[in-house]
């Protein structure tokens, strides 16, 4: 396995996370014979990870890390050996939509504003107005950022998902980065960065200062990637179509942004609102048509 993410760490954007599976495969898996290796091992290997408190996502990261190693081997190495790891993903429960409200982001970002990190609130208040990821604000340079056209614009090489999106700029995230911008003016004009220290250098880390503020207004069980999903379901919430929400976030298909699909019930209601008017002839009838044929 070590070989195979050697082989391939240039071209793949999961290269720091298949080292991190490595620590946990390579004393399990290192001097096994794979002639012999049962898919009973494989499971064997995700509910040792499970006692461990590892999630289901987790663990089909590293098993199927050992499954793309084989592929690769009986591919590229001609190695005759089977791949009993394909197929071995688990059951992974729907994700987690932990949001805030109003109010509470509100008294957040009344707190960041006091806060030692000089630019948390920014952040805060562009995770929520953009949908964005931590890490494409933190790693965003102002090469991305276009205040003309009130757009930030992602790179492949930017994203989780390796594709480029725009992301529009509303009044509030204007603002957060404006900010930024005076800051920038001020203290370190040549640095790159949109989040920067006063001498330039990147700010690469804000959990800390984050976790403070949330701990100092009584929020509990949350992250900084649940500032994405807030954003996304005061979208959904407003009306907002789910196609839209998912151009948006940079989602690669429908089904991740459909978990916020029951925070507008109202669209679905609308939907079968019409259904009762659809008479048995085929025209539009009063509404009272299928019941009346009951």
């Amino acid at each position: 396995m070590l070989a195979y993410t050697k082989a391939t760490r240039e071209v793949k954007r999961s290269a720091g996370r298949d080292i991190s599976s490595l620590k946990h495969l390579t004393p399990v898996f290192t001097g096994r014979n794979l002639l012999t290796l049962k898919r009973s091992d494989i499971r064997a290997y995700s509910d040792k990870r499970m006692t461990e408190e590892a999630t289901p996502a987790t663990i089909n990261l590293e098993v199927g890390l050992f499954s793309s190693a084989l592929n690769y081997a009986r591919r590229q190495w001609d190695w005759e050996v089977p791949n009993n790891a394909e197929g071995m993903r688990l059951k992974v429960p729907e994700g987690r939509v932990r949001r805030l409200a109003f109010e509470e982001a509100r008294r957040l970002i009344v707190e960041a504003k006091q806060s030692s990190s000089r630019h948390l609130a920014d952040f805060i208040l562009l995770a929520l107005s953009t949908g964005c990821r931590r890490g494409e604000l933190l790693k965003l340079q102002w090469s991305r950022v276009d205040l003309k056209a009130n757009l930030i614009l992602l790179g492949e090489q930017d994203t989780k998902t390796g594709r480029r999106r725009s992301v529009p700029l509303n009044e509030d995230a204007r603002a957060a980065l404006l900010n930024l911008a005076r800051f920038r003016a001020t203290h370190c004009p040549d640095s790159p960065w949109v989040f920067a220290h006063k001498d330039g250098s990147h700010q690469a880390a804000i959990r800390t200062a984050f976790q403070t503020a949330l701990r100092k207004v009584g929020i509990t069980d949350f992250r900084i990637h649940d500032l994405r999903h807030t954003c996304a379901s005061w979208l959904v919430s407003a009306g907002q179509p789910l196609p839209a929400v998912r151009d948006l976030l940079g989602h690669s298909t429908i089904t991740m942004t459909e978990r916020y699909a029951h925070l507008a019930p109202e669209n679905v209601r609308a939907a079968v609102a019409v259904l009762p008017s659809v008479s048995r002839s085929g025209h539009a009838g009063t509404g009272n048509d299928l019941a009346e044929a009951s």
